[in-house]
């Protein structure tokens, strides 16, 4: 529920920025990925989004680009994501879709969970935004950071020695300085498993002009307006698995070559019990 409530403030947002004719007046394309964790495998629930740089009219006659300087107001944003989502989370409690429980327990009390979104109201949210990247190879590197894993990269892991398992992590309170964590193993996989998502949840989703529904007619017509090339026919998927399966997993440029498949040995039979009659 409370992933769920993100992406929907979260894209509700960004819509709601993008129809209003003081900004682009017509709807954006925005892709969301779930990131849940940090760099010590603690919990830093938020969504990382990619926001098209304009808007296309409500009647599809026009595209409508963004200011050089900036897509929207960051501290506006933060203001109405932060509105959305407490908004959301009241609704939630109230239509009885929340579970309170261990050190959250105090607050299945209507009168402890009203009081806690009251102070989260006076707290300051941020919403941070960065330039647009420099090209579509620089996304694709982008999000291939965040989708296909979970939460700890093998390259940090260092070490289980004595039931301690000891990681590589980057503090950035700290002036961004690479450091090392020891973990009992039970407290290591505590972390880890409070990344693994509910089983069938999507942690990338799209909305606006990237919708699934109608994304296909929408980018259509959009490519039309900018006067765009088409875009180069898609490759094969089983060639594209091929393609990433057989890349070197260290120098991630060269490819591994198949000079021989060897048959599957058969198993040894069982040895036959002498003879004791």
């Amino acid at each position: 529920m409370l992933y769920t409530l993100l992406f929907r403030a979260a894209a509700d947002t960004l819509l709601a920025f993008g129809h209003d004719p003081r900004h682009l007046g017509g709807t954006v394309g925005v892709t969301a990925i779930l990131h849940t964790w940090g760099q010590n495998l603690s919990q830093h629930i938020h969504l990382h989004c990619l926001v098209t740089g304009g808007a296309l009219a409500g009647d599809g006659s026009r595209w409508t680009a963004s200011r050089s300087s900036f897509l929207f107001p960051v501290r506006a944003l933060a203001i109405v994501f932060r509105a959305k989502y407490l908004e959301g989370l009241r609704r939630a409690c109230n239509a009885g879709q929340l579970t309170f429980v261990g050190g959250t327990a105090d607050l299945a009390d209507c009168g402890a969970f009203t009081a806690m979104l009251g102070r989260l109201r006076t707290v300051e949210w941020v919403v941070y935004a960065k330039r647009p990247f420099a090209g579509p190879e620089q996304v694709l590197e982008y999000l291939g950071r965040y989708t296909h894993r979970v939460a700890l990269s093998n390259n940090r892991l260092l070490s289980l020695e004595d039931h301690v398992v000891r990681f590589a992590w980057k503090d950035y309170a700290d002036h961004d300085r690479r450091k090392v964590m020891a973990l009992a193993v039970d407290e290591f996989l505590r972390r880890f498993l409070l990344h693994v998502l509910p089983r069938g949840f999507m942690r990338i989703r799209h909305f606006g002009l990237l919708a699934n529904r109608r994304r296909a007619a929408m980018v259509a017509r959009c490519r039309q307006l900018l006067a765009a090339a088409p875009p180069p026919p898609a490759p094969d998927a089983v060639d594209v698995i091929e393609t990433i399966r057989r890349r070197c997993s260290v120098c991630h440029v060269g490819h591994w070559v198949v000079v021989e498949i060897l048959p599957r040995a058969l198993a040894p039979r069982a040895p036959v019990p002498p003879d004791s009659s």
